[in-house]
């Protein structure tokens, strides 16, 4: 006889695979699409959908291209690979600082990796357009991928009333190689663009003038990027919203800056193009996996908690500094529904370090600091409990925090403004909260559950987390930022026993630190 243990298995196995059937066939320009629907979701879920040509041969570093024509009807049934994965810096020091980089081991992943994944309500393509969120991964612009986001939860939040889009986009030296070399015979900030959704997403049900991007961190960092591309002035406009969750803003250099050239540089030496005289074109020739080797060696040596592949200063699709540009209100979007963790510096400082200066971690974090910043710096994070903890501050406001609040100024009377506060409220736990079945939310509570993941799904639907898809939800007015620096707490007791969710006014010493990151972006890099 079998054991339950291997009986559970075959079984949940048996449930699956009965729980799919064949889905719609959709058109696109280039391919037709067969989903799968799951009756278990009442999703019909099309994976692995190419949004551009691969990124490969003479296209590596180049602007993505419209995916090749394929004749027959493709099944959109098997998840797609995942891109070249790389993580953050490791090292105790800034190493352009010292200018040093070590070589370290590497993952293996794959470059052919542009593709996405769209779910629908139901077994058939809407015949009213339904409005439509784009999930853009997190993990600094390294790593992640788009098939660990079930969509159909989205939708299940949204009460069927939307269609979620879950997109790759390349990561690490793949998408955010920068340098003059770059400049001249390829594409800066190759992991940012993307039209595919708003040209073909109609295909699918989905009304392309009711696109909301949305993304975590490095996903809420492409989001801002998008916000401010082309100086706002993006057309057509590909969204008529925005949604971040821990806006990420690492230092975004000019693409010929000190930093931005020395990695490249040091691209260039471990894949033993030194000597070549098209230094881009042998980049462009050299095996994926050597590449990804220096991809991830890089990467593991930046400043512990940073990140040295992000967007850059290109002059044309980023025009300017995120700052400058937020500064001015040159923004793509008509409304935006941010939120923050408490701590979001929390995973991003070494916790080992408890001798750290907040002064000296500044200069450390932000190498074009002098000592005039480093007073300040001093000045305003005095007194924010122990040297760790003014660390932990300086991380989460200057990369995470405070950049959110730039966001809502950019966007006057036309943001809301949200905190994650459940005890220890770091950086990415509300994730699970979006996606409950991709990993569990450690708070149970169905009042904060349908509250919390709620909000986003009205604002997609209405641009307004005031006009609620499910009554029942427990949110209570929320005015905009603008109203008194109006924000909205996510927490609950201390018990653990019920959903404390209530308005509040953001800290004004808070807000003169962001007057403070706001003013330096020149040094920051923001």
């Amino acid at each position: 006889m079998m054991k339950t243990t291997v009986i559970l298995p075959i079984l949940a196995s048996l449930i699956s695979a009965n729980a799919q059937s064949s889905g719609p066939i959709v058109n696109t320009s280039s391919a037709s699409f067969q989903g799968t629907f799951d009756t278990t979701t009442n999703v019909t879920n099309f994976f692995g959908i190419r949004y551009a040509s691969p990124p490969i041969g003479d296209l590596r570093f180049r602007a993505p291209q419209p995916p090749p024509a394929i004749s027959g009807v493709q099944q959109a049934d098997t998840r797609p690979p995942e891109c070249f994965q790389a993580s953050r810096g490791l090292n105790p020091v800034n190493p352009f600082v010292n200018g040093t980089v070590e070589k370290r081991q590497t993952v293996q992943q794959t470059e052919d990796c542009l593709f996405l994944n769209v779910h629908i309500p139901g077994s058939s393509v809407s015949k009213q357009p339904l409005p439509v969120v784009v999930w853009i991964h997190g993990g600094g612009y390294v790593g992640g991928s788009a098939s660990v986001f079930p969509g159909s939860d989205l939708i299940h939040e949204a009460d069927s009333g939307v269609i979620a889009v879950t997109i790759q986009y390349r990561l690490g030296v793949f998408g955010f190689l920068s340098g003059q070399k770059v400049k001249d015979d390829g594409a800066l900030n190759a992991g940012l663009p993307f039209r595919w959704v708003h040209e073909h997403i109609s295909s699918f049900g989905g009304d392309n003038e009711k696109i909301t991007i949305w993304g975590e961190s490095a996903g809420a960092g492409s989001v801002l990027q998008h916000v401010i591309a082309q100086n706002g002035q993006t057309r057509p406009q590909l969204f008529r919203a925005a949604m971040t969750s821990s806006t990420f803003l690492p230092s975004q250099y000019n693409f010929n800056d000190r930093i931005p050239e020395a990695v490249f540089g040091e691209v260039v030496a471990m894949t033993n193009c030194s000597s070549a005289q098209d230094t881009l074109s042998c980049l462009r020739a050299v095996d994926a996996n050597t590449l990804e080797a220096a991809n991830t060696n890089i990467s593991m040596n930046g400043f512990f908690g940073t990140f040295l592949f992000v967007p850059v200063v290109d002059g044309s699709f980023i025009t300017q500094r995120a700052t400058e540009a937020l500064r001015q209100r040159k923004v793509n979007g008509q409304a935006l529904l941010s939120v923050t963790n408490t701590n979001e510096g929390v995973s991003f400082v070494n916790q080992t370090n408890l001798g750290v200066e907040a002064a000296t971690y500044a200069v450390t974090l932000f190498p074009n600091f002098g000592a005039v910043q480093e007073q300040e710096v001093a000045r305003i994070y005095a007194g924010l409990g122990s040297p760790l903890n003014q660390a932990n501050r300086i991380m989460g406001e200057s990369i995470f925090i405070c950049p959110t609040y730039f966001l809502l100024n950019a966007f006057a009377g036309n943001g809301f403004k949200g905190e994650f506060a459940l005890p220890p409220a770091t950086h990415g736990m509300d994730v699970a909260y979006y996606f409950p079945n991709n990993a569990r939310p450690s708070f149970q509570n169905p009042d904060f559950l349908k509250a919390f993941s709620g909000v986003f799904m009205d604002f997609v639907i209405s641009l307004d987390p005031n006009v609620k898809v499910d009554p029942t939800n427990i949110t209570p007015r929320w005015s905009k930022f603008n109203v008194g620096n109006t924000e909205m707490v996510f927490n609950r007791t201390e018990d653990s026993t019920a959903a404390v969710i209530h308005t509040t006014t953001t800290d004004p010493k808070l807000l003169e630190r962001c007057n403070f990151w706001d003013s330096v972006g020149a040094l920051t890099g923001q």
